[in-house]
């Protein structure tokens, strides 16, 4: 299979000299098309650092990571957003979706804010407000959904784009117990019958254990 996602020895520090914090050191894992990989580890730990490694969103590491064939290190900053674009799809433990937008306008923003029209996009948003649960929200606000149907939005924008991987960090972060149950469920429906690859980031073993496959960091390695 192919791999969607390789690291290769990276290691991550913040500070300087006798403040130096070593996050990461020579961690490696991989993620390939298809699975849906848990990366747990405790509060610290570095995964998030790691996730965001992963997604660009921090270029500032030793070692290499490859996302769909390409080395994020030697790719300028223009290649590296267009990479983003057109292959990740971000979850975040907040939702950040556009308070004055509408559920099916917040789903659509990152697509036509690249050009898409909104015709186009219809059979698409359709399937994915189906899958999400979220077809009699559509003309919704967020703000009269609960924090679990936010969180399927968010989800769904993600989705809109058909990445090639879903990043997801501590995505149940923000729910209670029933609410992030539920957000597993989805995430393993995406998996199971899209395809959809995901690296969600967890310290909670029930919410990894959704995954087809766990890695775990510790004393900045990954091990699994």
């Amino acid at each position: 299979m192919n791999k969607v996602i390789e690291v290769i020895n990276v290691s991550k520090s913040f500070g300087k000299n006798t403040n130096l914090n070593q996050v990461l050191d020579g961690a490696n894992m991989y993620v390939e098309e298809g699975e849906f990989v848990s990366l747990m580890g405790a509060s610290g730990s570095g995964k998030s650092t790691l996730l965001y490694l992963i997604g660009g969103l921090d270029r500032n590491f030793e070692g290499n990571i490859s996302l769909c064939g390409s080395d994020i290190g030697s790719l300028k900053d223009k290649q590296l957003s267009d990479l983003r674009l057109k292959n990740i799809g971000f979850v975040f433990q907040f939702y950040n979706l556009v308070m004055n937008l509408k559920v099916e306008d917040n789903i659509l923003l990152p697509q036509t804010i690249n050009g898409k029209s909104r015709a186009s996009l219809k059979a698409d948003l359709d399937e994915i407000l189906e899958l999400t649960g979220l077809t009699e929200k559509r003309k919704a606000m967020p703000a009269t959904l609960s924090g679990g149907q936010q969180q399927r939005v968010a989800i769904a924008r993600a989705v809109m784009g058909n990445p090639a991987v879903i990043l997801a960090d501590e995505p149940t972060g923000n729910l209670d117990a029933k609410s992030s149950m539920e957000i597993m469920e989805l995430f393993s429906k995406l998996n199971k019958e899209k395809g959809l690859t995901i690296l969600q980031v967890t310290h909670s073993e029930k919410c990894a254990s959704y995954g087809t496959r766990i890695v775990k960091l510790e004393n900045g390695k990954t091990i699994g």
